[in-house]
């Protein structure tokens, strides 16, 4: 077993030297490929000897049946976006109003899929996506593959570190060579490519995928003793994380500037895609003093590329009808490449975007992609257009029903309620990812569904089962996919509040409104009683919303589907942490630091949360209580500098328990 260890070890190292350093020292290729043929051989003789952390565990070959939900103890949140100097200066300007004298780091904004790395005593338990920012997708299988990411780190620590999974340009192109020779469709661009591989269910269908990974973030910083995010940066890379080499602190906005411009140029070269450069606070304790939005930090912010534009012609404009009955023009165009996506279609948005640019049939137009996501039509290519095109005439009828159309400020409606396109994006969007989250329901499927007349409202979704024998004659539809399907409705029954307020689509209720109106009222029945003055009240519920959720629950038929939903056995309260009775941490916000020995940190914040409280990063003005274990560090200085009251493990559990 000696030799086996000692093959591990030299093996990992040499891993860490080509993949992390990129700097191969202890082996040669022919060394490191017999050394890996004997490891593969003695774990043959000796599966009870494979260890977690070797080598041979990157190869993948678990499959799932699905992907397991993971909690992100602190959020993973989004950045927020800017696009041209002004508001780069605009941020400088806001962090200077504080009194900070900045600091920043810039680094390249990677185009790839954000990941979650949680290690116990320096060894990988697991990986997840963001997800929402709050709870992610469980991909320690694929995780596992990535070349670049440690199973085992160089210090015995507990540490969760954060970056960004990615698919090489020259990986892409020589994947899409095996694909095109084997007559598969061609991946469209690396972060699609990467995102979908992260998302195979068959690890070794993602090990095949040559994935990597930039390590760019540490979550709680402060329990390490690091000050500064470039501390935290060279910190990472010590463990045996890859960071990229193109991070650089600066003195200056002036010298923010200058990195953008310097990769602006660089862009194309770079071996991987990135659409802009992330620009971060340095000091630590300067994000503290800017806080954090609900979504975003106010500390760091993403500039992103101009968007590239290309032309093309506009053979037709084509009218679409929304769940909310919204009519949209939509261009159909030569299909051209714009960075790396084949776009066919692009928004028109309304009336008055037509009009103002003068878009017409046949014209040749540039087409962007405005942050790199949604392509739209910038302008019209004048001095190429034919003499004999027509200006653009909104349609005046429903391009599904023919009804006549209702304008309502900027936009028209559809205002038939038996619009049957207006019923399927209805449905659509009930059964979508974000809100009911029915797992076999998609589009396609239920606008079939719609049209052979087994789906015609929400609550038939639910009566689905009962035309079992029926769907069982449909192609496509084996015993266990309908069984799987009826399965999912059944589960969907027992979301939380939120995601049914949002399924339902009232009017400028999205997920975020939805689980504020949700929290504030737990259950369906006192928010169909609100009034509109009282809705009024809430923080973040305006007039407009205020109006738009009062008038919903007063037509007598959206009442009528949610008593029908009711019946069905659908859950109507908000199944949220909060704790209805009142607590020592209900409203309070809690700091743990150290270690604990009777209880693991991530059971600490579950315990606090189900009884109403919360739990943050750092210590700030605002926090109530720091728990703090044995070598407890910087926070617990911080709180008694501040003055936050400080339990031990002691007290917190006699205070926990009281509860239990």
């Amino acid at each position: 077993m000696d030799r086996y260890n000692e093959l591990v070890e030299l093996i990992t190292k040499a891993n860490y030297e080509y993949h992390i350093l990129d700097n191969p020292e202890t082996l040669t290729d022919a060394e490191y490929d017999n050394y890996l043929r004997e490891l593969y051989k003695i774990e043959g003789e000796h599966p009870d000897w494979v260890r977690e952390d070797s080598p041979t565990q990157k190869i993948g070959g678990i499959v799932l049946d699905k992907f397991e939900k993971v909690t992100h103890n602190i959020p993973m949140m989004s950045l927020a976006d800017v696009f041209n100097e002004d508001e780069i200066y605009e941020f400088d300007n806001r962090i200077r109003k504080e009194g900070i004298n900045p600091k920043y780091v810039c680094e390249l904004k990677i185009d790839g899929l954000s990941v979650s790395l949680k290690y116990k005593n320096g060894l990988l338990v697991s990986g997840a996506t963001r997800g929402d920012g709050v709870v992610g997708e469980d991909i320690t299988h694929n995780v596992k593959t990535i070349k670049q990411v440690p199973l085992k780190l160089n210090k015995p620590i507990d540490i969760e570190v954060r970056g960004e999974i990615y698919m090489s340009k020259k990986t892409l192109e020589l994947l899409n060579e095996e694909r095109k020779e084997s007559g598969e469709p061609l991946l469209k661009n690396c972060r699609n490519a990467a995102a979908g591989s992260v998302r195979q269910l068959d690890s070794s269908v993602a090990a095949k995928r040559n994935l990597e990974v930039w390590i760019y973030h540490l979550p709680d910083p402060e329990d390490y003793g690091i000050k500064t995010h470039h501390e935290s940066l060279e910190f990472m890379k010590e463990l045996g994380f890859r960071t990229n080499p193109n991070n650089k602190l600066v003195n200056s906005i002036d010298e923010v500037m200058q990195f953008i411009h310097a990769k602006g140029e660089m862009r194309e070269s770079l071996p991987y895609d990135i659409d802009g450069v992330v620009i971060k606070l340095d000091d630590l304790h300067d994000h503290e003093i800017m806080g954090n939005t609900i979504r975003y930090p106010k500390w760091a912010c993403a500039y992103k590329f101009p968007a590239k534009i290309v032309q093309t012609k506009l053979n037709d404009i084509k009218f679409t009808v929304g769940r909310t009955g919204q009519v949209t023009p939509n261009a159909i165009l030569e299909p051209v490449m714009v960075m790396g996506s084949l776009i066919s279609k692009a928004t028109l948005h309304n009336e008055e975007y037509c009009v103002t640019k003068d878009i017409r049939i046949g014209d040749v137009v540039r087409i962007i992609k405005a942050g790199d996501v949604i392509p739209r039509v910038e302008n019209v290519v004048m001095e190429m257009r034919d003499e004999h095109s027509k200006p653009f005439v909104f349609t005046k009828e429903c391009p599904i029903c023919g009804s006549s159309l209702k304008k309502i400020d900027a936009s028209y409606y559809c205002i038939n309620k038996d619009c049957s396109k207006k019923d399927i994006e209805n449905l659509i969007h009930f059964v979508s990812r974000d809100t009911m989250n029915i797992a076999g329901l998609g589009d396609a499927i239920v606008e079939d569904f719609f049209n052979l007349g087994y789906i015609k409202k929400v609550s038939d979704i639910y009566h689905l089962n009962e035309h079992f024998e029926d769907l069982k004659l449909l192609e496509g539809f084996g015993e266990k996919s309908i069984k799987n399907l009826t399965k999912a409705i059944e589960e969907s029954k027992n979301n939380s509040l939120e995601k049914l307020l949002f399924a339902l689509g009232i009017r400028y209720v999205g997920k975020k409104t939805a689980k504020i109106l949700a929290k504030e009222y737990k259950s369906m029945d006192y928010l169909m009683k609100a009034s509109e003055e009282e809705l009024n009240r809430i923080r973040d519920i305006g007039d407009v919303i205020a109006k738009s959720v009062y008038l919903y629950f007063q037509n007598e038929n959206n009442v009528s589907i949610i008593n029908e939903l009711k019946e069905l056995g659908l859950n109507m309260k908000y199944l949220g942490t909060e704790s209805d009775e009142e607590t020592a941490f209900t409203g309070k916000t809690f700091v743990l630091t150290g270690t604990l020995d009777s209880i693991t940190r991530d059971d600490a914040k579950e315990k606090i949360e189900s009884l109403g409280g919360n739990c943050s990063g750092s210590v700030s003005k605002k926090t109530n209580v720091v728990i703090a274990g044995h070598d407890a560090g910087s926070k617990l200085t911080k709180a008694e500098t501040l003055g936050i009251d400080i339990w031990n493990e002691e007290e917190f559990l006699n205070v926990l328990n009281s509860y239990l």
